[in-house]
């Protein structure tokens, strides 16, 4: 998404809602796709049949209890294997994607397709767009599941002189016989994503969700130790601020501040301070990373599981390492932990992106370097 501000042009994110997934997969076209598309028979495909079939479900309201009732469709969704059941069971949608040239990510039931082109030609990606849903929709007809077109999302993407040149009607995506009129801000996956990609709006309602469960907290405080309140705002403070937190990499100091304060507020909090107490000590008392040191890290992560071959395919085509470009594996850099860019050029996050990658690696090659030179007693 940001790639496509980064070349000038306007994009559109659609979020499609399926109605109940988990309740509506036939055990018949389970073990059809199994079977078909996986090639699974004999033995293996009896152990799934055995988990899918001959379930029953009762429900209790205190002491009164109804029939027994068998389920013929649907898997239990608290399961390992229910969300891994609905993964199988609808893979094959990717073919719908790709007829229709829509980029896409499969999420369990969550399922979006990100379309971008020059801002001239927009009215062609919501005409691409909605035919890409609509088709969609025939395919989940035989399936028995059910697209909900009232409760899918649109939303239009770009720098903010692009986007004020679209009119109303250019944005209007049309699944016959319903019109789905686009938003301004989306929550996918748990991130807030606006319209410029800015962040603004996911780091306000970051912050405001820690200082809720702060306040929750500090009416315990007195009830609680230290060690104990520490680990229930790591729980339910930290682990926010951390998710996901490597969308912000190279974000203006002032964007992050926000969640820099709600830390802050944590260490305050857990070490029973003051409003004004300075908190600094106590952070480094407490081993928390401040916020860009956090991103920072996440972002080291993210590339050593690159290097190491288990990230996804597209966090892998962003780097690629020098030792694997033809002439440049005899190079002294090649056997340095940085990395080289792909053919694709970058002006914003991009360039933003890959120059954190190669400070946040060069510093930790050099204190690493710098610690094994010391014997530790």
């Amino acid at each position: 998404m940001i790639l496509t501000i980064d070349r000038g042009d306007i994009g559109a994110l659609v979020l499609l809602d399926m109605s109940a997934a988990f309740d509506t997969i036939d055990h018949g076209i389970m073990l059809d796709v199994l079977r078909r598309r996986f090639g699974i028979q004999d033995a293996a495909l009896d152990w799934f049949a055995s988990y899918f079939v001959d379930r029953t479900q009762v429900v209790v309201t205190g002491t009164d209890s109804s029939s027994v009732c068998e389920l013929k469709i649907g898997t239990p969704q608290g399961s390992v294997l229910g969300p891994r059941s609905f993964v199988t069971y609808t893979e094959d949608v990717s073919d719908v994607f790709q007829q229709h040239g829509v980029l896409h990510h499969l999420f369990a039931d969550d399922m979006q397709g990100i379309k971008h082109a020059k801002p001239s030609k927009v009215i062609d990606v919501a005409a691409e767009l909605g035919g890409c849903v609509s088709a969609v929709k025939d395919w989940c007809a035989p399936k028995r599941l059910q697209l909900s077109t009232e409760k899918t999302v649109v939303m239009w993407f770009g720098s903010a002189t692009n986007l004020g040149k679209l009119s109303t009607g250019d944005k209007l995506i049309h699944v016959a016989p319903d019109i789905i009129e686009p938003t301004t801000e989306v929550r996918d996956l748990g991130v807030y994503f606006d319209s410029e990609l800015n962040m603004r709006s996911h780091v306000r309602r970051i912050a405001s969700a820690c200082y809720y469960h702060l306040r929750r907290l500090r009416a315990l405080r007195g009830l609680l130790g230290q060690e104990a309140t520490a680990r229930l705002v790591s729980a339910f403070v930290l682990s926010r601020l951390d998710y996901c937190n490597s969308i912000l990499v190279g974000l203006p100091a002032s964007t992050l501040v926000p969640l820099q304060r709600v830390m802050h507020a944590a260490a305050r909090l857990v070490c029973d301070l003051k409003p004004r107490d300075h908190v600094t000590s106590y952070l480094i008392a407490l081993h928390w990373l401040p916020v860009r040191q956090r991103i920072e890290f996440k972002l080291c992560l993210l590339v050593h599981l690159v290097v190491n071959r288990r990230a996804p395919s597209y966090l892998q085509d962003l780097i690629t390492l020098n030792s694997t470009v033809p002439g440049r594996a005899t190079l002294r850099s090649a056997k340095q932990p940085s990395s080289s860019r792909k053919v694709i050029q970058s002006q914003n996050w991009r360039s933003r992106f890959l120059r954190c990658r190669s400070a946040c690696l060069e510093s930790l090659a050099n204190r690493t370097e710098s610690y094994s030179k010391h014997t530790i007693v």
